[in-house]
């Protein structure tokens, strides 16, 4: 009888400018759409983990805010997490649009010893949408994909798999993430707006799990949507509440699908001038402000 192989558990981050494919390529690798997927940038704000088990092999694959520049609180609280989870990656993948290649060096986004010891690949996404004789050409550390179709996948997960150390599980095998359900619920809703909600609104938005009745039948969740200012509470709510019952129809679908269960989403809207610069308000909210921060 040949021996089982060991097992093998270890942390891929996905790391890149903003808009680069992270979320879509993370719902991909997992399997389940977890992260936020919008053609809008910067709609990622904190860490989003997702857990892949495939035989013997245990992924985290963690999506962080992009690599953006910061021009108020709340951006600098991204950047800080974007940067400090390169720290916690066995390995690291650098993505970028394929119809804008080629990347940047990745050591001319980030701190030199934030990668220090850490293996990068380079990932090309969304090559489904670029000419063939344009796709930027594969090698042992480049890897162009479409998470869409699934094209350059395989070779990408094998990389991945053979980055991470000999170890056991860190979790369960069905597991899908390390995060609990309230933090998806919230991103569900953004999500939402983000796909509902025109220009620069969803960027002045933020959801936050008031309530929430898992014993309950439907499942009862209490949201309240923070805007900065009452023209952007008309526009959320909008005639006759027809906007805000889109919005809830949609995150409740994919709610439901997370938890498997009926939801009952009530959904609130208040305002809270300048939230997105206000450390307080922020730290309430559950972000981590930076060590060195700037208004």
């Amino acid at each position: 009888m040949r021996p089982e192989s060991p097992t093998r558990c270890g942390t891929i981050v996905l790391a890149g400018l903003p808009n680069a494919g992270k979320s879509t390529l993370l719902n991909a690798a997992v399997g389940t759409p977890l992260a936020i997927t919008s053609d809008k940038p910067q709609s990622t704000r904190q860490r989003v983990v997702g857990i892949r088990t495939e035989g013997p092999v245990q992924l985290l694959f963690v999506d962080p805010p992009g690599l953006l520049e910061p021009h108020y609180l709340l951006q600098h609280t991204m950047l800080e997490e974007a940067l400090e989870v390169l720290g916690g990656g066995d390995a690291i993948l650098h993505l970028h649009r394929a119809d804008a290649a080629p990347a940047p060096s990745f050591a001319t986004l980030v701190p030199e010893e934030r990668l220090r010891g850490r293996s990068v690949a380079t990932v090309y996404t969304a090559i489904d949408t670029v000419p063939l004789a344009s796709r930027p050409p594969a090698s042992p550390s480049v890897f162009p994909i479409s998470a869409v179709t699934g094209e350059g996948m395989e070779a990408l997960l094998a990389w991945c798999e053979s980055r991470v150390p000999i170890g056991p599980f860190r979790y369960a095998a069905d597991d899908l993430s390390t995060q609990p359900s309230r933090f998806f619920v919230a991103e569900f809703v953004r999500e939402a707006a983000f796909e509902l909600l025109q220009q620069e609104l969803p960027y002045a938005l933020t959801a936050h799990v008031d309530e929430f009745r898992e014993g309950s039948d439907p499942v009862y969740i209490r949201v309240t949507i923070y805007v900065e200012r009452a023209s952007q509470k008309g526009m959320v709510i909008g005639a006759g509440g027809r906007t805000i019952k889109a919005l809830g129809a949609r995150a409740r679908q994919r709610i439901e699908a997370l938890l498997g269960a009926a939801v009952y989403l009530d959904l609130w809207v208040k305002v809270l001038p300048h939230w997105r610069k206000s450390p307080q308000v922020l730290q309430d909210l559950g972000f981590r402000l930076p060590v060195r921060r700037n208004a």
